[in-house]
């Protein structure tokens, strides 16, 4: 694997961390009522997103179970259409998605080439 690729899943790693993080234990219902939380974690998919989008094809090929054309899109909706992003969308994605494809993601080699 090159070496930016390896930094950048790295990165995307820390970055599903963080939402999980941010996130914790909170309700639907206390997500939703709460507006710094839920820029917070938008921001942050926003971020793992432009990481998606700075990885090489081949990386992503390789590595096909990981859903990188869906992370890379959930950015894009999350970036440009913030006011009518359904939140409920964003919750179920932190808490159902991201420790699956956080897991996959700690079985990468990340040795380089």
């Amino acid at each position: 694997m090159q070496h930016k690729d390896a930094i950048i899943i790295k990165k995307i790693m820390k970055e599903i961390k963080i939402a999980m993080d941010l996130l914790g234990d909170a309700s639907l219902e206390s997500f939703k009522d709460n507006e710094m939380q839920k820029r917070a974690i938008c921001m942050t998919v926003v971020n793992i997103g432009e990481l998606v989008k700075g990885l090489e094809m081949d990386t992503r090929a390789e590595y096909k179970n990981i859903p990188w054309k869906a992370m890379a899109g959930f950015r894009d909706v999350t970036a440009h259409r913030y006011q009518t992003l359904n939140m409920e969308d964003v919750y179920m994605t932190v808490v159902e998605e991201f420790p699956s494809i956080l897991n996959d993601m700690l079985q990468i080699d990340l040795e380089e080439d």
